[in-house]
């Protein structure tokens, strides 16, 4: 898929996270009286985001509407210029990247955009004392510099190939931010961008409201209201959205299915990275024991999982790369094997008790599952897990809970999780499987370590040479079918369903993060209404 203009490519790449996360409202346009308005939208969408802050990790990857980075994603997913003119230089056999500044562009206060503000924004990123867990993502950059007011020269500690796909980090401006604590100051509610949208108003777990930037340096979008509305429970998104109160909303595959016929409706589906896994704790007796982790890696029927909750709409997931990916190690694949399941909790001392449930030492093969209330997808997904899990003997007891109660939790209990990122596969790796992140926030939840899956992503993450870097990915996938610290289950199409009120939708190949960060109005900027 082409992007034909300039226009075009900023608007793809900032609609992605304006629509961030709003909330529940009356009716579509906000039971302003506008209902049915071409110019305005209300999404439904299930998660509301921490900060709207880039220095703390909204819209990193370039998923954000109030803002803009250096680089954006075209609907292809190649990377396109935004605030810089063009992809950067590359120099000094790949330490160094050189980006020009577009002239003209000017925060949605009025103030103009400088090299200086590039500069502020990452070295604030990259500050110990900046409360973000994406630092380890930018751990390749030794120095940032401003060279004039309109280029600014990256210098990197070691070639890092994917380095230009982390620049779509959002720029900040450093006339606000530099006189506040960045973890704890007005901007990160009240935020001031570059991107074709502004926020108007943020009401904490119901909505937030955007209005189109009239001095947008793309152009200012049609769609001139945008409205998120934070619906948790994925029944209550489809119930509103069936009643009128949304125009649109991310569902459930069987959710989506319910609404496959209906008049005025258009279902999107979308192929995605996004994985849904359980995390094992490393720390605990029972998830701890490799052979219980191997016998769940076994038991598990990733086939049915993909049938029955997903409605097909999805792939059986070996790790956490998707099968049809460039970097998947082909030969991992693998069907449920229960009769191995047993086989290896025999092996291992794990005798079936009186109940059915295995024990060893006196202790129970017996473990918590945690996943979010209101998720029904990862609901399906826990409870299925359990099942199998029981015909091996092993009693999977599942719980839901608030993120900020599994939170804490999360080192000691099983976690339904989710996960992956487009791009490169050091995006979703290296955070979710290096030791150095164990325990750092949602990274590497289940405190995974292994020396040689380590070892393997760190050559990846300093090579150039593809053909080295998909030989130590290969290994990294291989070592996880030896030693599981995570049961990977599906991976998830995403499934939307929209008013036939737009034209020029469309999706992309999406990451776990969607919603408001990816969907039909990732470029909400290019819809037209429908005459």
């Amino acid at each position: 898929m082409t992007v034909p203009t300039v226009r075009r490519i900023r608007r793809v790449a900032a609609a992605a996270a304006v629509l961030g996360g709003v909330a529940a409202c009356s009716a579509p346009g906000g039971g302003t009286g506008d209902e049915g308005a071409a110019d305005s939208v209300v999404i439904g969408v299930a998660n509301e985001p921490d900060t709207l802050s880039p220095l703390l990790g909204y819209g990193k990857d370039g998923n954000s509407k109030i803002f803009d980075g250096l680089l954006a994603r075209g609907a292809d997913e190649q990377l396109t210029p935004a605030l810089a003119t063009a992809l950067p230089e590359v120099g000094d056999d790949g330490r160094t990247y050189t980006y020009h500044l577009r002239d003209g562009v000017r925060f949605s206060d009025g103030e103009p955009l400088t090299a200086e503000d590039v500069v502020f924004t990452y070295r604030t990123a990259l500050d110990p004392k900046t409360n973000n867990t994406f630092r380890n993502e930018l751990d390749a950059v030794e120095e940032v510099r401003a060279d004039g007011d309109d280029k600014v020269v990256f210098t990197l500690k070691y070639p890092y190939a994917p380095f230009a796909a982390r620049t779509t980090l959002p720029i900040v401006p450093e006339h606000i931010v530099g006189k506040q604590d960045p973890n704890t100051g007005s901007f990160n509610t009240k935020p001031v961008g570059t991107g074709p949208y502004v926020l108007t108003g943020w009401s904490k777990g119901e909505k937030l409201t955007f209005e189109a930037n009239p001095d947008y340096w793309g152009g200012a979008p049609e769609v001139e209201k945008v409205t998120m509305a934070i619906i948790e429970d994925d029944d209550v998104r489809a119930t509103r959205l069936r009643s009128g109160d949304l125009d649109g909303a991310v569902l459930t595959p069987a959710l989506a299915a319910t609404f496959d016929g209906d008049e005025g409706k258009v279902r999107y589906d979308a192929k995605t990275y996004d994985f849904r896994a359980v995390t094992l704790p490393t720390g605990d007796e029972v998830t701890g024991d490799r052979a219980i982790r191997q016998a769940l890696d076994a038991a598990v029927d990733r086939e049915a999982m993909v049938e029955r909750i997903l409605d097909g709409a999805g792939r059986p997931a070996y790790g956490p790369l998707p099968s049809d990916d460039a970097w998947f190690a082909k030969g991992i694949e693998r069907k449920r094997d229960l009769a191995g399941a047993e086989e290896i909790l025999d092996r291992a001392g794990w005798k079936a008790d009186a109940d059915g449930v295995r024990s060893r030492d006196g202790r129970r093969a017996a473990f918590t599952l945690l996943y979010p209330a209101g998720d029904k997808l990862r609901q399906d997904h826990a409870l299925a897990y359990a099942s199998d899990a029981k015909e091996a003997g092993i009693e999977v007891t599942v719980e839901s809970a608030t993120w900020e109660v599994i939170e804490p939790r999360m080192g000691d209990d099983a976690v339904l999780a989710g996960g992956g990122s487009t791009g490169d596969p050091d995006f979703t790796l290296y955070r979710t499987l290096h030791s150095s992140l164990a325990g750092d926030g949602f990274n590497n939840m289940g405190r995974y370590d292994n020396p040689a899956v380590d070892e393997a992503l760190d050559e990846a993450r300093r090579s150039q040479d593809r053909a080295d870097r998909k030989t130590a990915y290969d290994t990294v996938q291989r070592e996880l079918v030896k030693d599981p610290g995570t049961t990977y289950l599906t991976h998830v199409d995403h499934t939307y369903v929209l008013a036939d009120r737009w034209k020029g939708l469309t999706t992309q190949v999406e990451p776990h993060e969607h919603g408001f960060g990816s969907g039909p109005w990732w470029n909400l900027e290019d819809w037209q209404p429908k005459k």
